[in-house]
């Protein structure tokens, strides 16, 4: 087993033996989610790598984060809540995310490297980017600030 699967078995049974039943429950969302990866993949015996279960971990944070924002764009706070509460606890798993100064100056750096211009080079330039930061930056947010810097 990866380190990173050990981890989050070891921290879900921590929570659930120390009376945890929010955390140990969001931890073992997230085990049936990576089991569901590994079936999906045909990767059931050997596993996902650490890499592939941190994209996992960022779908699940992403769909914790969109459904907390329809909620709270429907005046649902009570729902909203424990939908970032479970990003909150699964985003401990992933690596550091890199700040939006720092992303920013990768995506400028790759638009020069591409001599990329206009809306029609941003699957090009998030693509790149995205294979340079992997797991530390959400797609979103790539996206967002790859579209802004091409606009420009």
């Amino acid at each position: 087993m990866g380190a990173l699967k050990q981890r989050i078995a070891d921290e879900m049974k921590a929570a659930l033996l120390g009376g945890d039943r929010f955390v140990g429950e969001t931890l073992r969302n997230l085990k049936a989610a990576i089991l569901n990866e590994e079936v999906a993949s045909g990767k059931r015996d050997e596993g996902l790598s650490d890499a592939e279960i941190e994209k996992v971990i960022a779908r699940e944070v992403k769909k914790r984060n969109e459904s907390a924002k329809i909620y709270r764009d429907n005046n649902r706070a009570e729902l909203a809540e424990p939908e970032e509460q479970e990003a909150e606890i699964l985003k401990r798993f992933l690596p550091e995310q890199l700040s939006e100064d720092d992303l920013r100056k990768i995506i400028k750096q790759k638009i020069t490297e591409l001599d990329a211009s206009g809306p029609s080079a941003m699957g090009q330039v998030i693509g790149v980017v995205k294979g340079t930061v992997g797991n530390t930056a959400d797609g979103a947010l790539i996206a967002a600030l790859v579209k802004e810097a091409l606009s420009k």
